[in-house]
């Protein structure tokens, strides 16, 4: 038998280490790891890659992503990358100038940390789109920024009452100030013109490019359903499929609607099975419990601080009732769906917990896999417990390092003891948790060597003399490329892949050098050479 393909000049990472210098591909799969007895492989058909002393490693999955949001930010207003009021507002009025074809100004990812407080004002916007409505979700999607014309058009005033699972943000004098947090963007969100089938279908391709050219081989989509105004994949993902252009393994979250109950259950179970085909399952569940630290949404077992460090009345947001929760993840268990928590607050935590707890009391032990994403604030008597029930920590690693919204929006309003409870990577791994990985994009960098650089140094890649954060939650280069590899395919139940073994799918990623030869403040720099998925080239880099 002779090989399809064959990396040789290693080194090669498996599970043992780097152990291997050559790996064999015939069809969809690995058939030898070793060294150079694998090279007896090679055939005149066969194709043989030099690795040239670059890493082989599995492909990357990322744990919690929403690509198709990202693709049609990439294509309409996108801020992503702004640092200041002006130069955000200067982003907005380039784009403007250069659509005057369009109805609505939409798009997204400004940071708060760019405007005071983190809430811009619709001042700032109509000095610049005074004519049309403007709609600009934030970069981690639980604000948005809205001008005159859109509070106008959507009936918002001093006398509109804040929604149950939101804010409208008002100036001295009671007036809308133009920001919107968590289920109050809705109120504009809704009449923002709805993409077409064939702008999601092509936001999708263009996303899983870009994905696919950071050695990202699968993912689990974090929200497939109607939420916020945001786009719903869900068609999307079928088109691609059944075409044959879902070159990646997704694993689709259906989104819980918060506003309902159990009753959606039996929905969710016909979505299942109408929504999975060939590389795209909708196994997931998601429930999103809470909102941000930076808004005060994150539901907080006590209260969040005030600037002047006293303790205010606010605990934080619970989108779902923690007395009915319990319930709801014992049903969807018991019909095999995992469950994929968004949990920022320790309160959110513990809640999600206690309700994977009550369903292995409930169903007995089984294999659905719940994960718990974001985990910023976890109270270290809850970190032992994600073992002891087999629950994920899918971690987002880049969020964890000193910068501002960090340092000017969060610490001070948590208090010197919670903030040394943020992103607990270390104590997690160390009381025996299985740690997944992923970027939230559009939220933050899908880069997976952006995330591993802050969870090994606990200093943003760009972050200069930055001082650490919190370093004793550092873990080692390998744990978290595991993270971002076998962990993740764990979460997605992608058992065959995440790991270089005899057997496994050829899903696989070739950098241009081998980090764990550098030091570790160069981990960002890091660059994915070749992507493989199924033995099959889905990028490969320009060569100089």
């Amino acid at each position: 038998m002779h090989a399809d393909l064959l990396f040789t000049g290693g080194p090669v990472l498996t599970p043992e280490g780097r152990t291997a210098t050559a790996v064999a591909v015939s069809g969809d799969r690995i058939v030898a790891v070793g060294r150079d007895e694998v090279l007896d492989l090679a055939g005149p058909r066969t194709e043989v890659v030099d690795l040239a002393g670059r890493l082989l490693l599995p492909g990357f999955q990322d744990a919690h992503v929403h690509p198709l949001p990202a693709g049609l930010e990439l294509t309409r207003c996108d801020l992503t990358g702004t640092r200041t009021a002006a130069e955000t507002v200067a982003a907005v009025r380039a784009y403007a100038d250069a659509h005057p074809e369009l109805e609505w100004i939409t798009g997204g990812g400004w940071s708060m940390e760019a405007f005071e407080g983190g809430v811009p004002t619709k001042e700032l916007l109509d000095a610049v789109v005074p004519d049309r409505p403007v709609y600009l979700p934030n970069r981690d999607h639980h604000g948005a920024w809205a001008n005159s014309r859109a509070l106008e058009l959507a009936g918002i005033t001093r006398d509109t009452a804040d929604p149950a699972d939101g804010r409208i943000e008002r100036d001295a004098a009671g007036e809308p100030s133009g920001t919107l947090q968590e289920g109050a963007m809705q109120l504009v969100g809704r009449l923002t013109p709805p993409a077409t089938p064939a702008d999601r279908l092509a936001a999708l391709l263009h996303a899983q490019r870009h994905l696919h050219a950071l050695g990202i081989t699968a993912w689990q989509d974090a929200l497939v359903g109607d939420f916020l105004g945001m786009d719903d994949p869900s068609e999307a993902y079928l088109a691609a499929a059944r075409d044959g252009l879902l070159t990646a393994r997704v694993v689709g979250a259906l989104w819980w609607d918060r506003e309902r109950g159990a009753e959606q259950i039996p929905e969710l179970v016909e979505k299942r099975q109408e929504l999975s085909h060939g590389r795209f399952r909708a196994s997931s569940v998601k429930l999103m419990l809470d909102g941000v630290a930076e808004t005060g949404t994150a539901a907080l077992l006590d209260p969040y601080l005030d600037k002047c460090g006293c303790a205010t009345a606010n605990r934080g947001t619970s989108f779902l009732d923690a007395d009915q929760l319990p319930a709801y993840v014992t049903e969807l268990d018991a019909f095999g769906f995992q469950c994929h928590f968004h949990a920022l607050g320790d309160r959110a935590v513990r809640d999600a917990l206690d309700a994977i707890e009550a369903a292995r009391a409930a169903n007995g032990p089984s294999d659905t896999r719940p994960h718990l994403a974001h985990l910023q604030v976890v109270h270290p008597d809850d970190v032992p417990r994600f073992a002891r029930l087999g629950a994920i920590a899918n971690i987002q690693p880049l969020w964890a390092a000193h910068e501002p919204q960090m340092d000017e929006l969060t610490i001070p309003f948590l208090g010197p003891e919670r903030a040394a409870w943020q992103y607990p990577f270390g104590a997690l791994l160390r009381s025996g948790a299985r740690l997944a990985a992923g970027s939230d994009w559009p939220v933050s960098s899908p880069d997976p060597f952006q995330g591993i650089h802050v969870a090994v140094n606990r200093v943003a890649p760009d972050g200069g003399d930055t001082p650490v954060f919190l370093s004793a939650e550092r873990i080692g280069l390998a744990e978290a490329l595991t993270a971002y590899t076998a962990g993740s395919a764990y979460v997605n139940h992608l058992d065959d892949t995440g790991q270089v073994r005899v057997g496994a799918l050829a899903d696989l990623v070739m950098l241009d050098r081998d980090p764990f030869d550098g030091p570790t403040e160069a981990i960002a720099e890091a660059r994915v050479a070749r992507t493989y998925v199924g033995g099959a080239r889905v990028y490969a880099a320009q060569e100089a």
